[in-house]
C-alpha cells in the first residue's frame, strides 16, 4: 500500500506538514505540491496559529523531483515550477507563524521552503544549495536575496554551492540549530509567543515582508519559459554526475 506524501497532524493550534516520500528524499513531485497547497489553504481557515513544515527519513527536502523528466513536457514543467511557487508564496503570507524544521539535506526547492517561513531551525550537519539557476529558473530568488542579503545571495547563487547549518544561521536563512529531540519544545515556545489574530497577522506580514508575489511569479514563468527547458535540466543533472564523479561525491 503506498502512504500519502503527506502526514497532516494538528495539536491545537499548531498544524504541522510532514513531508513523507522519505525513498525519495522528499522530492517535489506534482501531488506532493498539490497536497501541500490544499493543507496550507485548509490552516488559513481552521484557526492555525502555527504551520511547521518538516519531512520523514534522512532528508527534509531535495527539491524538485526529475524522476519523471522523459515524460514531462516543457509545458508540463513550466507549470509544476508555478505551482511550486504558488506554494513558497502561500506559506510566506500565511497569516499565521509558519516554522521550518530541517535535517539532512534541503536543496533547490526544498531550501526555499525554508526561506518561505518565517523561522527555520535545522539539525547539526544539515547541509543547503539552490541549483535552479544553473538551468535558468528563478525559483524564491529574491526571498532568499531578501533573506541573507543582495551580496550573499549574488555569490551563493552564481557560484551554486553547497552551505551548512552554521553558515546559514550567519546568513540569517536559519534562526538557531537544535537537535530534533528539542524540536518539540521549539514549536511549544513558538506557539506560546503567538499572540495575534489571523487578520493582524496578515497586516504584520504585509509591513515586514515586500509584497512582490505577482512579480516573483512573473520572474519565474519568464525565466522558466524560455524555449528548451527540459534539455536545460538535463544538461545540468548529467554536468551534476560528472562534478560528483570528479570530487568523490
Amino acid at each position: 500500500m503506498t502512504s500519502a506524501p503527506l502526514d497532516v497532524r494538528r495539536d491545537g493550534g499548531v498544524t504541522a506538514l510532514v513531508l513523507n516520500r522519505p525513498d525519495k528524499a522528499n522530492a517535489l513531485n506534482a501531488e506532493l505540491v498539490e497536497v501541500l497547497l490544499d493543507a496550507v489553504a485548509t490552516a488559513r481557515q481552521d484557526g492555525t496559529q502555527l504551520l511547521v513544515l518538516h519531512g520523514e527519513g534522512k532528508a527534509f527536502c531535495g527539491g524538485f523531483d526529475f524522476e519523471d523528466l522523459d515524460r514531462q513536457s516543457d509545458g508540463d514543467l513550466v507549470l509544476r515550477l508555478i505551482r511550486i511557487e504558488l506554494l513558497l508564496q502561500a506559506i510566506h503570507y500565511a497569516p499565521c507563524a509558519t516554522l521550518a524544521l530541517c535535517h539532512g539535506g534541503a536543496f533547490g526547492a526544498g531550501a526555499d521552503l525554508v526561506c518561505a517561513c518565517d523561522q527555520g531551525i535545522a539539525a547539526p550537519a544539515t547541509k543547503f544549495r539552490m541549483p535552479g539557476l544553473r538551468f535558468g529558473i528563478a525559483l524564491g530568488t529574491r526571498r532568499f536575496a531578501a533573506r541573507v542579503g543582495a551580496s550573499s545571495a549574488l555569490e551563493i547563487l552564481t557560484a551554486s554551492r553547497t552551505f551548512h547549518a552554521e553558515e546559514a544561521v550567519e546568513l540569517g536563512l536559519l534562526d538557531s540549530i537544535a537537535e530534533p529531540a528539542q524540536w518539540p519544545e521549539i514549536v511549544r515556545q513558538t506557539r506560546e509567543r503567538e499572540r495575534l489574530d489571523p487578520a493582524t497577522k496578515v497586516r504584520l506580514k504585509q509591513c515586514v515582508y515586500d509584497d512582490r508575489r505577482a512579480s516573483d511569479l512573473a520572474a519565474l514563468a519568464e525565466s522558466a519559459s524560455a524555449p528548451g527547458l527540459k534539455e536545460r535540466i538535463k544538461t545540468f543533472r548529467a554536468e551534476g554526475v560528472q562534478e560528483g564523479a570528479l570530487t568523490g561525491r
